[in-house]
């Protein structure tokens, strides 16, 4: 059987946990137009790591089949 590949854009764009059971991702919005966004309330919180939804994690796995 031939090895699979990895598709390179979910690669730098999710990552396990330590335990390998849930997928890291970072959340969107927080790479131009800032300044209108307060730093308090937008921007801080979009600095944060949030997990993938489990509905979308099996096409997550799918992308990276060596994850």
């Amino acid at each position: 059987m031939p090895k699979l590949k990895t598709r390179k854009a979910a690669a730098k764009r999710f990552r396990p946990t330590g335990s390998g059971t849930k997928i890291v991702r970072r959340k969107a919005f927080k790479n131009h137009l800032l300044e209108h966004k307060s730093a308090e309330q937008r921007r801080r919180r979009l600095s944060n790591s949030a997990l993938v939804h489990e509905t979308d994690e099996k096409a997550v796995r799918l992308m990276m089949p060596y994850m």
